[in-house]
């Protein structure tokens, strides 16, 4: 009777002494001071660094990978269950959502839409589009158990050559602003975050994770940062990616005037910072710039931490700030709010998204007596070209996407009800196969995400394209380029091949023989040269990559189901040298070894390579070209359509700082169609500052007109958008003197001209402006 009493005394004492034992704080419940204040510094310092990537020490670049929570993401965040923190998945974008889409010992399937490039969607300049695009990509972020998509990416096209230009906007910030403003909020409405990248002058892939851009003030302040501030200021994405390379001798994770007091205390901006993919060389230098999030984390990197919070070398409160930005984004996922995913997102809604949008983004080049849309009269076409049976959707690396199918440009032909040589077909199909087995196969898992070279075209005697000549009623060349991450583009592939020009030339000269028509349709990622070959077809369609629905985009614009409404984005040069950058960027097309175990690590020894100088300054794109009155192939903003739009009665008001500007549109050909109207500024001449000729300062496109129908298109300049930086005072300056405001088509298309004059002190600008903060580090 002793023991038993005795026992249940201890037992009894246990239970009071645990019930008297404050309760684990629990996130949600407590206040995240209180969580933070219960985590152990061990948990703090992997919390900070996520969850790591199975066979990868962060010794090489590579495509994100996890096979916890949804298989094929990105990454996780590290979860502490004991205090409720649960992971959250990051998963690659922005063509769509990047996953496996088969699971071991599963025989479902997880297959997300490939929309447009971003590219595409750019060219559309249609802000409410691109915004319900980012709709359908954020609903299958959310219905397959996603968090957070890493996208938009937006840096600027400094470079036809770039890698990535596929995935990136435009050569100007206002563009890439808006559109990636737009995206964000798309994908946001549904609850799930973005991640807006790469932050910032991720403008090669040549050496990308020890490049050191060599950048102005200016060029950073007006060029590469205008657009990340825009999308930050205008659609507060829930996270920021900093970008692998160096800036003007600082790592960019490591950049505590680029990631604290630019992008927070300047910029306003409250969500979390994270590496690119095992970005950076210095956990603790990260941590204090204000780089909150490690992705994938290391064992590395959790030691150094946990090393210099030992030796008192990093604050704890350094920390406990980072993982507090964690916690916050944490607590608004769908993950956390407990939501149920279904793992069925409705793919055959989305396919119709994609390729409706892609048919807005492609642009009319060329069009010579109206040969497009195809009349009724034309029904057998002569299919040329590989990448007319093997389109090609998107580019490759973390911005690829898993799909069902891809819609070539003969199905999509097909399906319209076009005949298509059989003969033509089968020659193209088993020489693509050929090709295809004689390729030798990636021997790693970061090969197989390169680029693959497109095959060699076909050549055809006189007497087959003269027999094909005969037997259809028009020639349909397609000519393809493939890119994608690791590795920028090369000359040989800006320029035709010359299996290419052989081929357009023979197929050209057959065709107009017989008085036939050719159209060449263009499935590339980035600009290429077209100078010197575009007198030769009859029409020219610039149809990107437009995602897995690409053939029957195409062959809605073709049959004249819709008017094209696209208009570059960029300015396609004559000849790459004419480009202000040709001198400054790498040409080879080499990815360096993707093995380096000393990654980041700063040498300084080869220019474009260890380093890239930014020497043309702000004069990017046509803001050379028009400066210095550069003869291109195709200007900044133009593109054709089926209709034709009549500018009239244009006005401008000027009240409270802003300049608000007015003209009507009218459709005055026989399509109903859409019209885009760009407004440029031209700034009084400086006598401290050289000026581009003109600039960007907003754009709109119309809703679709009927013939005959007429708007009025409104458009919006904030007085502070004239200012430029001046980098002697580290201030923003507006000049005094007459402002032109250009309504155009194009940057060399101006079709109205208004004037107003602008009178400010230098002593008042900094009031407006609200005077900013000196970032030495940013400026060379």
């Amino acid at each position: 009777m002793i023991k038993v009493r005795l026992l249940g005394m201890a037992v009894t004492g246990m239970l009071f002494f645990t019930a008297c034992r404050p309760p684990v704080p629990q996130l949600g419940e407590a206040s995240l001071n209180e969580v933070i204040a219960a985590m152990t510094l061990e948990e703090k310092a992997h919390f900070v660094i996520g969850t790591g990537m199975k066979n990868s020490s962060g010794d090489s670049a590579v495509i994100g990978e996890t096979q916890s929570i949804v298989p094929g993401a990105a990454g996780t965040t590290y979860p502490i269950p004991r205090l409720g923190i649960p992971a959250v998945v990051l998963a690659d974008g922005p063509a769509g959502l990047r996953i496996s889409a088969t699971r071991e010992n599963d025989t479902a399937t997880y297959y997300c839409t490939h929309f447009p490039i971003g590219t595409l969607l750019a060219s559309t300049w249609n802000k409410e589009l691109v915004e319900n695009v980012g709709q359908a990509i954020g609903n299958e972020v959310l219905e397959y158990g996603a968090d957070v998509l890493l996208a938009p990416a937006l840096n600027i096209h400094r470079n036809p050559l770039c890698g990535r230009n596929f995935e990136y906007y435009s050569e100007d910030p206002v563009v890439s602003g808006k559109i990636a403003a737009a995206y964000i909020r798309g994908v946001q409405s549904n609850g799930v975050g973005t991640s807006i990248k790469h932050f910032a002058v991720n403008n090669q892939e040549s050496n990308r994770m020890s490049n050191d851009a060599h950048v102005s003030q200016r060029a950073l302040r007006e060029i590469y940062l205008k657009g990340f501030e825009i999308a930050v200021t205008e659609a507060k994405p829930w996270t920021v990616m900093s970008s692998y390379n160096y800036l003007n001798g600082v790592y960019a994770s490591e950049n505590k005037e680029l990631l604290t007091t630019l992008l927070r205390d300047e910029w306003g901006f409250g969500g979390l910072v994270m590496t690119d993919w095992f970005g950076g060389t210095n956990a603790v230098a990260q941590m204090e710039a204000g780089n909150d999030m490690l992705q994938p984390g290391t064992s590395k990197q959790y030691n150094m931490i946990i090393k210099a919070l030992r030796e008192g070398k990093l604050d704890e409160t350094i920390l406990d700030r980072n993982v507090k930005r964690i916690l916050e984004m944490i607590l608004e996922t769908p993950r956390f709010k407990g939501y149920k995913y279904s793992n069925k997102p409705d793919l055959k809604a989305h396919a119709i998204v994609t390729r409706q949008s892609a048919t807005e983004g492609m642009v009319l080049l060329k069009n010579e007596k109206q040969i497009l849309p195809f009349s009724n009269q034309i029904k057998r076409i002569a299919l040329f070209g590989c990448t007319s049976y093997d389109f090609i959707a998107g580019g490759t690396g973390s911005g690829n996407v898993n799909r069902a199918y891809t819609v070539s440009l003969l199905d999509g032909l097909k399906k319209a009800g076009y005949i298509l040589n059989d003969d033509l077909r089968k020659n193209y199909e088993q020489h693509i196969t050929s090709v295809n087995r004689q390729r030798k196969q990636p021997k790693d898992k970061i090969a197989s995400y390169m680029p693959v070279p497109r095959p060699n075209e076909l050549s055809f005697t006189s007497d087959e394209l003269k027999k094909l000549a005969e037997e259809t009623d028009v020639a349909l060349i397609t000519l393809g380029r493939t890119s994608g991450e690791f590795v920028d583009r090369t000359l040989e592939d800006f320029n035709l091949k010359p299996s290419e020009k052989k081929m357009l030339e023979n197929v050209c000269t057959a065709f107009h023989a017989q008085g036939k028509k050719v159209v060449v349709v263009l499935n590339i990622g980035g600009g290429i040269e077209t100078a010197s070959w575009k007198n030769m077809p009859d029409a020219i369609l610039l149809a990107w990559q437009a995602g897995q629905e690409g053939g029957n985009s195409v062959s809605d614009i073709l049959s004249g189901k819709v008017s094209p409404s696209g208009k570059l984005t960029m300015s396609f040069p004559v000849c790459y040298e004419d480009v202000s950058s040709a001198n400054n960027f790498p040409t080879e097309g080499k990815t360096g070894d993707l093995n380096l175990d000393d990654h980041g690590a700063k040498k300084d020894e080869i220019k474009n390579w260890d380093y890239t100088n930014y020497e043309e300054d702000i004069y990017v794109g046509y803001r050379y070209f028009d400066t210095y009155d550069k003869e291109v192939s195709y200007p900044f903003g133009y593109g054709l359509s089926y209709t034709t739009f009549e500018y009239s009665n244009p006005k401008l008001e000027q009240k409270d700082g802003i300049f608000t500007i007015t003209i009507e549109v009218t459709n005055k050909g026989n399509y109903e169609g859409k019209e885009v109207v760009q407004l440029y500024v031209s700034a009084p001449h400086s006598k401290t500052l050289s000026k581009p000729e003109k600039e960007l300062k907003d754009f709109a496109k119309t809703t679709s007109l009927k013939p005959g129908e007429k708007i009025v298109v409104a458009l919006k300049v904030k007085a502070t958008d004239l200012a430029s930086y001046e980098e002697t005072s580290h201030s923003w300056v507006i000049d005094t003197g007459i402002y032109q405001f250009k309504l155009g088509t194009s940057s060399k298309d101006i079709k109205a001209v208004l004037e107003a004059n602008v009178d400010m002190q230098k002593k008042n600008v900094n009031d407006i402006l609200k005077q900013r903060t000196v970032f030495r580090r940013l400026s060379n």
